[in-house]
Formats: structure tokens, sequence, C-alpha cells
């Protein structure tokens, strides 16, 4: 497994040396866009509106919109030295807690942690205590220039760190529209949907839940690509050097030429001249 993270974790005295891995993998079917014209993928420019000119890479800076037109620029001198001073810090678990006490919906992104040289027993000793305990930990990391809470725990055999959202980054469930106030249900119909519910109440098994979409969508195009219905892109029409050459000195010549003045003498008619016949 690729490795994105490498630091320390620790709680009271005790220090693991770590390697964070992703724990999942984005599948999403990645469709291109096309020209309908000639088949050739759009191209996505960054350009400045006032300039009118496409800006190039390094001349693009960062900056904060603190109202509506008005920016604070962010040296990257400033925001690397702020993001190494904070990812230098060992991560510690602040707190203990159980894992029922926090909603799915603070939960954000999961990583595999991994034991870095000489961190074994360490590793084996949180994992084993978060086993007995049946708590999971609560720590601070910085990942990708963003600090964020996070849940350690106990998956399989392995440690695993779940990045989970601050209370501000979460909206509040009063500000969800057309939400009833009360429940204006009859006894029956509740007692009927209480029946449907433990019809379908089953053990959970991943593996039985597949993506029926994204499945459907790889045959349609493996069918498409057996079937032929394939379509390439034009090929952009290459200037020859001669047209150009060509083309500029027609160019040069047509510029060089005389301009016709009203001030030319006008050209004198031809005469013809009668001669008499011979006898």
């Amino acid at each position: 497994m690729h490795t994105i993270w490498k630091g320390s974790i620790s709680f009271g005295l005790v220090n693991i040396p770590i390697k964070l891995h992703s724990a999942t993998e984005d599948k999403d079917i990645k469709l291109r866009t096309l020209h309908k014209k000639c088949h050739s993928p759009i191209k996505y420019e960054k350009t400045c509106p006032v300039c009118d000119e496409e800006v190039k890479q390094e001349e693009i800076v960062r900056a904060y919109e603190y109202t509506k037109g008005k920016f604070v620029i962010l040296e990257d001198e400033d925001l690397n030295k702020l993001k190494k001073e904070n990812e230098e810090k060992a991560v510690e678990i602040i707190d203990f807690v159980k894992m029922e006490e926090i909603d799915p919906i603070y939960y954000d992104r999961s990583y595999f942690m991994s034991p870095s040289d000489g961190g074994g027993k360490a590793y084996s000793l949180l994992r084993k205590a978060l086993q007995e305990s049946e708590k999971v930990g609560l720590a601070k990391i910085i990942i990708r220039s963003k600090e964020q809470m996070a849940v350690i725990r106990v998956f399989e055999n392995s440690l695993v760190m779940e990045t989970i959202h601050f209370p501000d980054e979460v909206r509040s469930a009063a500000d969800v529209p057309n939400v009833p106030a009360e429940d204006k249900v009859t006894e029956k119909e509740l007692d009927t949907a209480i029946m449907l519910i433990d019809q379908l109440t089953t053990t959970f098994n991943p593996e039985k839940y597949t993506d029926d979409y994204r499945n459907a969508l790889i045959e349609l195009i493996e069918s498409k690509r057996s079937g032929k219905e394939i379509v390439t892109p034009v090929e952009k029409e290459q200037k020859s050097n001669v047209t150009d050459l060509m083309a500029a000195l027609q160019a040069s010549i047509d510029k060089t030429k005389p301009k016709q003045t009203s001030t030319e003498a006008p050209k004198k008619k031809r005469t013809t001249v009668k001669t008499k016949k011979q006898a």
C-alpha cells in the first residue's frame, strides 16, 4: 500500500511511529468530455478574464476573499512554514470515548495505520487496549494542509484512523426545510412499518452489496467497444512550412506594391491614320 503520511501517535508516555495508508479507493468510472463535432477531448484552461490570456502555474497565487472582491494574498513560504510547524508535532490522543457516542454524520475518510520500524510492540499494545476497553481514541492530525479530528479504532487486526468533521462543519438539522414537527401516524401504520422492518432485518454482510450502476456502465462500455462503436479524435490539420512561407512572401509582395495615385497622367487614346487607296 502507498504511504500517504508518516509520523507518530502517542497516548500518555507511549509513542508509536506509524504510517497511514488509504483504506478505501474510488472506483467511479471516469468519463471524458469530447467535442461532438470531431471527438477531441475538451481542454480546461486557466485564463484571466481581465487580461484575456492563459495563466501559467507559476503566475498563480493563493488568496482568501474576506469580502466580495477583496483578497488577502497568502505566500507559499508562509503556508509551507505553517504546515511544517504543525506536521512535525506528534499526533496525540486527547480523549477516549465510546464509539456509539459519535454519530456517523461526523465521519469523513478512513486510513489504515501500520507501525514504522520499532513501533510494533506499542502498536500491539494500543490495539489490545482499545479492544479490551471497547473505546476509541480521539486525536488531531494535519493531512494535506488541513487540521482534522480523527478517531483511532480497531478494524479486524489493524488500527484504523477515521478523520471526522469538526462540529462547526456539520450543518444544523434544524435548518432542514419541511421536516414535520410531529409524528402524525396511526397505530396501525406504525405496526405495519415495524413489521416490514423486522422482515427485512438481517446481519450486515458487505459482500452482499454491489454498485449496480457502475457494473451496468462497465457492461455498456464493453458492449460498445466489442461492437466497434469507437470514436477517435479528428487530427488537427498541420500547416506546412511551404504554405506559411508562400503566404508570408505573398503578403510581403502585396505590402510593398506601389499604390496607384490619382496624379497619374491619363493615358492617351490611340488614333488611327487612314491611308488613301492606290489607283
